[in-house]
């Protein structure tokens, strides 16, 4: 049994958005040495974002959905967690709650940049990969697409 729980966070709290901060730094800037400057975006605003919390440990893990306007389609991005958490389970069920969410807002088709390594991961959630591999911050991805 575990003990994280997985929520919907809002990028406008102070704590959400230090311990969505904090996670992403962990991983991407300091663990894969993405640039502060591509992490960074501009996008998060107007995404919706999840947090794994436990209640001891805090923040574990986190990713976002961004809707693409007026398309019927969803990016999913920014999924990190901690490397001491992972293959617990939280990866996938933040990957589940986001396909869940997507289709409850009627998106019709979700896309998001897999890490070459995590290609696998989210065959098994049904998504496909389309196109070559890219180098995105240095580091190999495949885009990969998913109907609802």
């Amino acid at each position: 049994m575990t003990d994280w729980r997985l929520r919907i966070a809002d990028w406008h709290d102070d704590g959400d958005q230090a311990a969505i901060r904090h996670l992403r730094e962990q991983v991407f800037i300091h663990e894969q040495a993405v640039p502060v400057a591509l992490e960074w975006d501009g996008r998060d605003d107007d995404c919706m974002h999840l947090l794994a919390m436990h209640p001891q440990h805090g923040a574990l893990a986190t990713a976002r959905l961004c809707y693409e306007a007026n398309t019927g389609h969803a990016h999913i991005g920014r999924m990190s967690v901690l490397k001491d958490w992972r293959r617990q389970g939280i990866g996938r069920a933040m990957l589940d709650m986001l396909i869940e969410h997507a289709g409850m807002q009627q998106i019709l088709q979700l896309e998001l940049n897999a890490q070459s390594h995590a290609v696998g991961f989210y065959q098994k959630a049904g998504f496909s990969p389309c196109g070559d591999e890219f180098l995105d911050a240095g580091i190999p991805h495949f885009k990969m697409r998913r109907s609802i």
